[in-house]
């Protein structure tokens, strides 16, 4: 009796994800007509020197974490080509000390991401998805300030590039 129960509340939740549009993504294969990749640098719309320069870092390693496409330098021999603005740096304070100090930044990095298959189609990408904040500490030491923006900027990079990622499989699926 258990065993029936037990395949029939299986058999009811296979139907109720299958019914919402959830389906499951294999990112250990590469997407039907895809196997190679090249990730160009962005173009840097900031003051921030160099940020552009990790975020393509932060994209191209999860290309190569991941392993399911193969990641070549020339945009002209990949099968998809992924390129963008870093349209925005912000900063601001987020907590203080009674004496009005801060003791928290909070810093948001937004990109603009183009994702174009060989023969020019166009993968459309969320620009919603593609903003991400995260929070560091103040220093009273300006070099453990700078050191802890830094930190941040490479953390928001590899997280947007997971999220690049997972996006352009979803979205490029048969």
């Amino acid at each position: 009796m258990r065993r029936w129960v037990r395949l029939v509340a299986l058999g009811l939740a296979a139907l109720v994800v299958s019914a919402c549009g959830y389906t499951f993504v294999d990112y250990q294969a590469p997407p039907e007509g895809l196997r190679s990749v090249s990730v160009k640098t962005f173009s840097n719309d900031t003051y921030e020197p160099g940020i552009e320069l990790v975020v393509a870092d932060a994209l191209r390693r999860e290309f190569l974490r991941r392993g399911a496409l193969a990641l070549v330098d020339e945009p002209e021999k990949a099968d998809l080509v992924i390129s963008g603005d870093i349209e925005r740096i912000q900063t601001r304070s987020r907590s203080f000390t009674s004496v009005v100090l801060v003791l928290e930044w909070e810093i948001t990095l937004e990109l603009e991401l183009d994702a174009t298959l060989r023969d020019g189609t166009k993968i459309p990408v969320d620009e919603e998805a593609m903003r991400e904040t995260e929070r560091y500490l103040a220093s009273a030491d300006i070099e453990a300030t700078r050191k802890n923006r830094e930190e941040a900027l490479r953390k928001l990079s590899r997280s947007l590039a997971v999220r690049a990622h997972d996006m352009l499989y979803e979205v490029h699926r048969p």
